[in-house]
C-alpha cells in the first residue's frame, strides 16, 4: 500500500510541475511577436502536455483510485474526501481548458491576453492549496 500512495504522490507532483508551467508557457506565447518564437513554444507546449502532464494525470488517476480501494467505505463516506474528489474533477476540467487553449495556439487561433493566462494559471494553486489542506487536516 505504502508503494501505491508513494507513486501517487510523486504521479500528482509531476502533473502539477505540468498544470503549473503549461499556462506559463501560454503567457510567454501570448505575448511572443515573431514566428520562430511562437513555433518553438508550440513545441514546448505540445511535449509538456503529452510528454508530462497527461501521462502524470493519468497515474495520478490510476494510484489514487488503487488507494481508495484499500478502504472505498470509510473513503466514500467521509465529506473531505467528496470535498477532495470534487477538487480532482475540477483539475480534470482545467486539464481540459489547457489542452483547448494548447489547440488555440497550434493552430494560431488564440484569441486570449498574456493577462487571462496569468490569471488562469493562479486556479491550480488555489486547487493544490485546498486538496492538500482536505486531505491532511480532514476539517470535516
Amino acid at each position: 500500500m505504502l508503494w501505491v500512495k508513494a507513486i501517487h504522490i510523486i504521479a500528482v507532483i509531476c502533473w502539477f510541475a505540468g498544470l503549473f508551467y503549461l499556462p506559463r508557457l501560454f503567457v510567454y506565447h501570448a505575448q511572443c511577436e515573431d514566428n520562430a518564437g511562437k513555433e518553438r513554444f508550440k513545441i514546448m507546449e505540445r511535449k509538456l502536455f503529452h510528454g508530462i502532464m497527461t501521462p502524470s494525470m493519468v497515474l495520478t488517476l490510476i494510484f489514487g483510485a488503487w488507494t481508495l480501494s484499500y478502504n472505498p467505505t470509510y473513503y466514500l463516506n467521509v465529506a473531505w474526501m467528496h470535498a477532495k474528489l470534487l477538487g480532482v474533477a475540477l483539475l480534470l476540467v482545467y486539464h481540459g481548458l489547457c489542452w483547448e487553449h494548447l489547440k488555440a495556439f497550434r493552430e494560431d487561433r488564440n484569441t486570449k491576453t498574456h493577462v487571462y493566462f496569468r490569471l488562469f494559471n493562479e486556479i491550480p494553486t488555489v486547487l493544490l492549496l485546498l486538496i492538500v489542506i482536505l486531505v491532511v487536516v480532514k476539517p470535516f
